[in-house]
């Protein structure tokens, strides 16, 4: 009975190995197979955030990896399309000071990222040449104004998929129409274009305050994150009550919660944000755009973006926001990556009006598998695409990826999402579920 035992244990401990064994082999050397012939798996990676200047880019040390990637794939006898969710040319992470155009233009600026990353960009470009896999672009918020023109100058042939509106974008593969691919920022109160504020200081301009905030950042980490050289003047609920100046109120506490985390040296008032960009012109100072108070319990008020904390929800309804958010929930979560999740289940999964099972966000760096059900009680998979970014404050996983092997017309076939990154040159396996429509 002894050598019984012993012998069940053996088999049950070589079992799990042999599982183990197996999966591990199968993630790490082929995660692009769906162990048949055909072709139909769906690849989708985001926030590449490829650089115009190598010296202060959030993409550098990756950019090696991430080509031989791309080559893997293009070898890949079973993908059938790779997408880009958003922010693959970053007009955003720019120090605050430089002119990100150099006194030219967005082309000249499109041209100079793809040669200082020409590995990166021939690799894509191999892959959209040889027309075996469809290659699919959807905007981000630091590729926000970078228009379908001067994507397709670098990736000729590429597909776009992009709504009316500049900046933004959904994708269903044409196969697959209960899967959608999106950035993830039009949700995001500091991110989505906003075609309403400064008109009158740049007539057609939808640049966010969100595009400040990270220019400000960049200089912070360009200055090694510097004791500060300014306070930020210290703002008071207004005594009045009024729900206006409360949303104020909420937008002052991230703005300085922002500019206690990343200091500058700089005074407030030095005009040290070079823009020249999306009909920007001027030259701001990090007081033009902090709420401020002249009398403590008084009037807030504020420069650049003036009036932006009442004019969510149109913002909302010209983004083509499905199930609209409360100011200030979109205020105060803009920069929890939670609430990116929140939004993927709301906007999708528990709106009636939508028929999407399976939907990837990038944006928020944070790679994640989440399931839950929607308004019908059916299982529904959001997933997170993660970064490609040298450094990750959000999580340590960095050069993330997801993969869709979709269902086939089998009664026993589903669809599986799986979550890998490639850290080391090595592709592990994450996180993985799967469902059927």
């Amino acid at each position: 009975m002894r050598i019984l035992k012993g012998f069940l244990v053996i088999s049950l401990i070589s079992s799990i190995s042999s599982c183990k064994k197996s999966d591990s082999a199968d993630t790490a050397l082929n995660p692009f197979s769906n162990g048949g012939k055909e072709r139909n798996m769906i690849v989708v990676m985001s926030d590449i955030h490829l650089g115009a200047d190598l010296t202060y880019a959030e993409c550098k040390k990756n950019l090696g990896s991430l080509e031989k990637l791309l080559k893997q794939i293009k070898t890949a006898p079973n993908v059938k399309e790779l997408v880009i969710a958003g922010d693959m040319l970053d007009e955003w992470f720019i120090p605050a000071t430089v002119d990100t155009y150099q006194g030219k233009d967005q082309t000249d600026f499109v041209q100079r990222i793809a040669m200082a990353n020409k590995g990166v960009i021939d690799a894509f470009n191999s892959i959209i040449h040889e027309g075996k896999i469809l290659v699919t672009y959807v905007p981000g918020n630091h590729d926000l104004t970078i228009t379908a023109a001067n994507v397709n100058k670098i990736l000729p042939g590429i597909h776009q998929a992009r709504d009316t509106e500049q900046g933004l974008g959904t994708y269903s593969p044409a196969d697959n129409p209960k899967i959608a691919i999106e950035h993830g920022h039009r949700y995001n109160f500091f991110c989505a274009p906003d075609p309403i504020s400064n008109q009158g200081i740049a007539p057609g301009t939808i640049m966010p305050p969100g595009y400040f905030y990270t220019r400000i950042g960049v200089l912070s980490f360009i200055q090694n994150f510097p004791p500060a050289g300014d306070i930020v003047p210290v703002v008071t609920p207004n005594a009045s009550g009024d729900g206006s100046q409360t949303l104020l109120f909420i937008y002052w506490n991230v703005w300085s919660r922002a500019l206690s985390k990343y200091t500058i040296s700089n005074k407030f008032d030095e005009k040290i944000i070079v823009t020249n960009i999306d009909g920007l012109n001027g030259s701001y100072s990090v007081n033009d755009l902090l709420p401020f108070q002249k009398i403590t319990g008084g009037v807030i008020d504020v420069g650049l973006y003036k009036g932006i904390q009442d004019s969510w929800s149109q913002r909302q309804t010209l983004n083509n926001v499905a199930v609209n958010i409360p100011v200030s929930q979109a205020i105060a979560n803009a920069a929890k990556a939670s609430e990116s999740d929140d939004q993927a289940k709301n906007q999708y999964f528990l709106n009636p009006a939508s028929d999407k099972r399976v939907v990837i966000f990038g944006h928020t760096h944070d790679p994640k598998i989440i399931a839950s059900d929607n308004f019908n009680g059916q299982k529904s998979i959001y997933a997170n695409t993660g970064t490609w970014i040298d450094h990750n404050s959000v999580v340590p996983t960095i050069m993330s990826f997801v993969v869709i092997t979709p269902q086939n017309t089998s009664s026993s076939s589903w669809t599986y999402i799986k979550l890998y990154n490639f850290e080391n040159e090595v592709v592990t396996k994450m996180a993985a579920d799967s469902l059927r429509f």
